[in-house]
């Protein structure tokens, strides 16, 4: 079998979806056709984001896709790091113990609660009278 050119990963996180393509390459993050710096400028997110690499000691070996749809900037960042961190397991299976114990694998599954009938939001209920 031959080497792969590049490895996908696609990340979620609240309505946020990313697709990541990992390639070999300088490593140069480009999400959405803008550098990583000028799409994710707070740099609790970049840091985020970049969360990955660090603890696989990855930074600077991959050019890095991002494609990343829907949700808030910060869910954003949380599926393009989720996305990463599925890309670089497919790339190197030894990283996978790594990434499993910084917890960059798993999916946080926390969800806006739907809105339920009868109620004003999804807990709140409208105030209540006696007279």
């Amino acid at each position: 079998m031959t080497e792969k050119n590049y490895y996908w990963g696609t990340g979620r996180r609240k309505t946020a979806v990313a697709r990541v393509r990992l390639a070999a390459g300088v490593g140069d993050v480009i999400v959405n056709g803008k550098p990583l710096g000028e799409y994710f400028p707070r740099e609790t997110l970049a840091s985020l984001v970049m969360g990955p690499l660090k603890a696989t000691e990855a930074e600077g070996k991959y050019q890095i896709s991002v494609k990343v749809e829907g949700g808030g900037v910060p869910g954003q960042a949380g599926a393009v790091s989720h996305g990463i961190a599925s890309a670089l397991a497919e790339a190197d299976e030894s990283l996978r113990p790594i990434l499993r114990k910084g917890g960059f694998l798993t999916r946080d599954p926390r969800m806006k609660e739907r809105k339920k009938p009868g109620l004003k939001r999804a807990r709140k209920a409208p105030q209540y009278t006696k007279r």
